[in-house]
């Protein structure tokens, strides 16, 4: 994760290993679409520290892509706004998956320069045979819940562009 300009941040996931037993959905068209958790996909959640809103984005190896945003612990709505088209790459080898992410936050008021954000890393893994697997930097005691506050495991400032 770096960020990039014009407050953009830059993600790369990666899965390492035999990946022949994985559902890795084929590259197709860029699109927003509902409900990418349910497959294998990649995410980032957001959340301007002190604040009980945040935002969740989800990026498929499709190239499809959905954003949302919250006003509090799971109490939010789908984002239906073109103008916020992440890019995603995708690169495959024999043992090695990668999805890189460029998402641009100066669409969202709430997140401005000098703000202070946690961040939440995670991705959902599908196996050929459905069986689902979640994975994250932090999950929070029982269940896996990516919405979870202690899920929001990294600290970061958004630079200020105008230093």
């Amino acid at each position: 994760m770096i960020w990039a300009e014009n407050a953009a941040l830059a993600l790369t996931y990666a899965l390492k290993g035999d990946l022949t037993g994985l559902r890795i959905p084929p590259a197709g068209p860029p699109r927003i679409a509902d409900r990418l958790w349910q497959h294998t996909c990649f995410e980032v959640f957001i959340v301007v520290k002190g604040q009980p809103t945040y935002y969740e984005f989800n990026f498929s190896p499709s190239g499809e892509w959905a954003a949302y945003a919250f006003r509090g612990y799971r109490d939010g709505e789908w984002i239906e706004d073109d103008g916020l088209h992440p890019e995603i790459v995708v690169r495959s080898a024999a043992s090695i998956f990668e999805l890189e992410a460029l998402v641009r936050l100066d669409r969202f008021l709430a997140i401005k320069p000098q703000v202070a954000l946690g961040l939440g890393l995670s991705a959902v893994i599908e196996e050929n045979d459905g069986t689902i697997s979640y994975w994250a930097l932090k999950h929070p005691p029982g269940k896996p819940d990516f919405h979870h506050p202690d899920s929001f495991a990294l600290e970061l400032a958004l630079p200020d562009k105008s230093a």
